[in-house]
């Protein structure tokens, strides 16, 4: 069975700061049409912070999309001419302060493919420590940093305070992975 629908026209609807949307016309494998919105982004990297008293370190920050606070990992996304890999490094200073000794990539996943390309990778950090020389953070971010041991965790992602689909993830990552940080 053939599922690639073939793009017939292209339209950018929208020009913002952070994100473009496109329209496109499609035709379907069985030769009728549709039309796909597409919002595009540029790739993003998230981290699972593990202390080395074994707790996770998530931030508390307002979120305008969803009209309320979230408890989510640190995120960013990648800047041009970055990698991934040096985006994960600068993010985790600029929103925690902190740098790791061991920084893995676990994951890579678009965040929401129904709708839109955007495409993390998610890292595990341990070995934590300060920075010697702090980023700037970015203005319009205000964030309240907060470490939680894993049956929190656990807990919040069960009753509905996480509800961040990378942080989530993050968390079942590390249930099924419990000895991280152990050895930071």
């Amino acid at each position: 069975m053939t599922f690639e629908e073939r793009v017939q026209s292209r339209q950018l609807v929208y020009q913002g700061g952070l994100v473009q949307v496109e329209r496109q016309e499609v035709t379907l494998p069985d030769q009728t049409t549709a039309t796909r919105e597409i919002v595009r982004h540029q790739p993003a990297v998230a981290m699972l912070m593990i202390t080395a008293q074994h707790k996770m370190i998530v931030e508390q920050q307002w979120r305008a999309a969803t009209g309320g606070l979230t408890v989510e990992i640190p995120a960013g996304k990648v800047e041009s001419g970055e990698t991934m890999d040096q985006a994960a490094v600068r993010e985790l200073n600029e929103e925690t302060r902190l740098t790791a000794q061991h920084l893995e990539a676990v994951a890579q996943f678009y965040t929401s493919p129904g709708f839109t390309d955007e495409l993390m990778k998610l890292y595990v950090a341990t070995g934590l420590s300060a920075v010697a020389t702090a980023f700037p953070q970015d203005p319009d971010e205000q964030i309240r940093l907060i470490k939680l041991d894993l049956a929190t965790v656990v807990s919040q992602v069960k009753t509905g305070q996480i509800q961040d689909a990378k942080t989530v993830m993050a968390i079942w990552y590390w249930q099924s992975h419990p000895e991280l940080g152990v050895e930071a």
